[in-house]
């Protein structure tokens, strides 16, 4: 038997196996009590146990530095907020069959015992891949429904480019994000703004760019 045909088959004994430890079905309690298959980020999505794949170089990237920016700004500005990476998040609608989990999340409510499902969310971050469009934009919409969230930022990991919703007045979403591709990025949930493309520091879309 040949090392292709060998690997070949431990890959599709691994995928079976894989298969049989994950539920077809859960709500949210059993999720959070699963003892899921190790090497993977999974998220319950209505009902539906689904493992993450792997973040690009870029996208990680811009998750650590967005991630690093704001968690400065908190500091300097002395606010009682965290910004937490892959936070676990309980939409209000369907909250017993979905458990979310953005790439960035900043909270500035306070705990005492340990929590995975991130209390009180004001802006959400999610990072938009090719191969992850579907799954962002499920997430977004999960995260509209969660009272205490005033802005959720998407940006895109192959171009320059943000997406931003934010609540109005009355509590109400916009139809449709403002783009923007240039200039300053203003995250007023946490009286932030910065270059747009200080974000994306270090990757490939910056330095192509010089």
């Amino acid at each position: 038997m040949g090392m292709w045909m060998s690997r070949a088959i431990c890959y599709d004994s691994d995928m079976s196996e894989l298969a049989r430890k994950v539920p077809a079905v859960m709500d949210t309690a059993e999720f959070l009590a699963w003892d899921a298959p190790s090497g993977s980020l999974w998220q319950l999505v209505d009902g539906e146990p689904q493992a993450m794949a792997p973040a690009s170089r870029t996208h990680g990237a811009i998750q650590n530095e967005l991630g690093r920016l704001i968690g400065n700004h908190l500091v300097a500005q002395a606010q009682e907020c965290s910004v937490i990476t892959n936070a676990g998040t309980i939409p209000r609608i369907r909250a017993d069959a979905n458990f979310r989990i953005p790439d960035l999340a900043v909270t500035c409510s306070d705990y005492q015992e340990e929590e995975y499902d991130v209390s009180e969310p004001v802006l959400m971050v999610e990072i938009l891949s090719p191969t992850n469009k579907t799954e962002t934009w499920s997430n977004v919409w999960a995260y509209t429904t969660i009272p205490t969230v005033r802005e959720i930022l998407i940006l895109h990991s192959v171009r320059v480019r943000a997406e931003l919703l934010r609540r109005d007045a009355e509590g109400q979403w916009p139809e449709r994000p403002v783009v923007i591709e240039d200039g300053a990025l203003e995250l007023a949930s946490i009286g932030f703004s910065l270059e747009l493309r200080s974000v994306y520091r270090g990757t490939r879309l910056t330095r192509s760019q010089r």
